[in-house]
């Protein structure tokens, strides 16, 4: 599995309006896209729940690597930088995804991006990671939860899909759910 996101910061006066429009329209496009897990259609409004900045920032968890490079060499893709310029895509070697059944209530997303110290005991925090992901969900916290690493600039993500808005770290970005794609039952 690969978590991978992409990010547009946008102008603090930008009308968010037409983040909110673009997800309600395009949405539904991916819904059962071969290889996905999920795709949440983030956006976050500068000063709310201490977001930075105005952002519409997608979360995919793609079940294959075919999914992401059919997604990115596709047409879609292609509209979406046409529209809004070419983005650096972070992608994450997934260590642990865990989907409650009812994924499809998420409103909220959360996501931390840690960095791993050099010489770090990976398989430990991986262990750490993997357990805290699946308990996540287990005990009704979260509907999802994705944790994995990225090797070549040694980090971590943790992404997580709520019904309801947690408490937010200062070090955490959280986004409202605009929609969310799932793979075909």
């Amino acid at each position: 599995m690969i978590a991978m996101q992409y990010s547009f910061i946008l102008p603090a006066d930008y009308d968010m309006s037409i983040i909110g429009r673009r997800i309600r329209d395009k949405g539904p496009l991916l819904d059962g896209f071969p290889n996905l897990g999920f795709k949440a259609y983030l956006s976050a409004l500068k000063g709310e729940f201490g977001s930075r900045d105005n952002l519409y920032a997608p979360f995919y968890l793609w079940q294959e690597p075919e999914g992401a490079n059919d997604f990115l060499c596709g047409p879609a893709f292609q509209t979406l930088t046409g529209a809004f310029g070419w983005p650096q895509v972070m992608t994450w070697i997934v260590w642990q995804a865990e989907i409650s059944p009812g994924i499809a209530a998420a409103r909220f997303a959360t996501r931390d991006i840690l960095h791993i110290e050099p010489y770090a005991p990976l398989a430990e925090i991986r262990g750490a990671d993997s357990a805290e992901a699946a308990a996540d969900v287990v005990t009704g916290g979260t509907l999802a939860s994705v944790s994995g690493f990225e090797p070549t600039t040694w980090t971590r993500v943790r992404f997580r899909l709520w019904r309801e808005i947690p408490e937010i770290e200062a070090h955490t970005q959280a986004y409202r759910v605009g929609h969310l794609s799932l793979a075909r039952a």
